[in-house]
């Protein structure tokens, strides 16, 4: 008698702890998406869309899940930790190699004029110039990542061949800045805005790819887990996304102060950095998927093409459903 009296009381307690809830009587609990985010500037509509409201609903909850490195935001996803991250269209071709895992739903950043994704430099007070004095270099990068990739791309496009575009793995950025800035390296590959600040700090720019957006770029993507679960969830987490992109780009230096909060910006940028444009409501257009699949084909990371639906789709975007 006793313990069914402790029963009724503790069921009570929780339809009255319901009723409090704005909005719900006996409603369920929101659907909660993790999302795992590095400190880049890449994810910063994110922030600006948690800071302004744009999440906010009774029915969904976004979780941003801060995390260190590349590998350990896909390790999470792998392990089915988190449902969406924003990273590169690689790693949802290495999702996908064995079975259907995540979806590119929209672009999160690309190269545009005045600013790049990725700068190619050349150590202090090298006499490397121009892309045709790295014939031969030794170039420090992340090797099988977008880096090598975009550095592949950008130097066979100013007349490289393939036999003169030698890469070195260097996998750590900070690693390899300071290698850069000390000279042991005599280019590298740095990231903006680690960039940026290598360049302040003496680097020699060589060349980046803001005139190259075609290979420069980040993706949000989900798993297809949350897609077929929830998909009004991650509806209502790209239209917060874009909504915070579009307000970025009319007005860029008002979001200063969040990028300060939240991502990585070297101390000597930190009172001259600019806030970079973002895409609103796009996706990699399928020429990006392919090319990113040959490039995998020829460097021995994937051994067949995988079609570009299996791996991207649009209908998550504002004004496509």
């Amino acid at each position: 008698m006793h313990r069914a009296l402790i029963r009724l009381l503790v069921i009570l307690m929780a339809s009255a702890a319901t009723c409090l809830i704005p909005g719900s009587v006996g409603a369920a609990a929101p659907v909660t998406l993790k999302v795992a985010l590095l400190p880049i500037f890449d994810v910063l509509p994110y922030y600006v869309a948690e800071e302004k409201g744009y999440f906010d609903d009774a029915r969904f909850k976004m979780e941003a899940l801060p995390v260190g490195s590349a590998v350990e935001r896909d390790q999470l996803i792998q392990a089915g930790a988190v449902d969406g991250a924003v990273n590169e269209m690689i790693s949802v071709v290495n999702f996908n190699r064995e079975r259907p895992t995540a979806m590119v739903v929209g672009t999160a950043r690309k190269s545009m004029p005045g600013a790049p994704l990725f700068r190619i430099l050349a150590a202090p007070g090298s006499a490397i110039e121009h892309p045709r004095d790295l014939a031969g270099v030794p170039i420090g990068v992340s090797m099988n990542t977008i880096i090598a990739y975009v550095t592949d791309r950008l130097l066979t496009d100013q007349g490289l061949s393939p036999e003169q575009i030698r890469m070195q793995s260097v996998p750590v950025i900070p690693e390899r800045f300071q290698l850069l800035i000390q000279g042991q390296l005599r280019a590298a590959v740095i990231p903006d805005p680690l960039g940026a600040s290598a360049i302040l700090a003496g680097a020699v720019e060589v060349m980046n790819d803001d005139a190259y957006a075609r290979f420069a770029s980040s993706v949000i993507t989900v798993t297809r887990k949350a897609i077929d679960a929830h998909p009004e969830a991650v509806r209502w987490l790209l239209a917060g996304w874009n909504r915070a992109a579009a307000d970025i780009n009319r007005a860029p230096d008002e979001y200063r102060a969040v990028v300060l909060k939240h991502i990585r910006v070297p101390k000597n940028l930190e009172k001259s950095f600019k806030v970079p444009p973002f895409p609103v409501a796009e996706v990699p257009v399928a020429d990006q998927w392919n090319d990113v699949n040959r490039w995998m084909i020829t460097n021995g990371l994937l051994k067949q093409p995988m079609p570009y639906d299996s791996g991207v789709t649009a209908a998550f975007l504002p004004g496509h459903y």
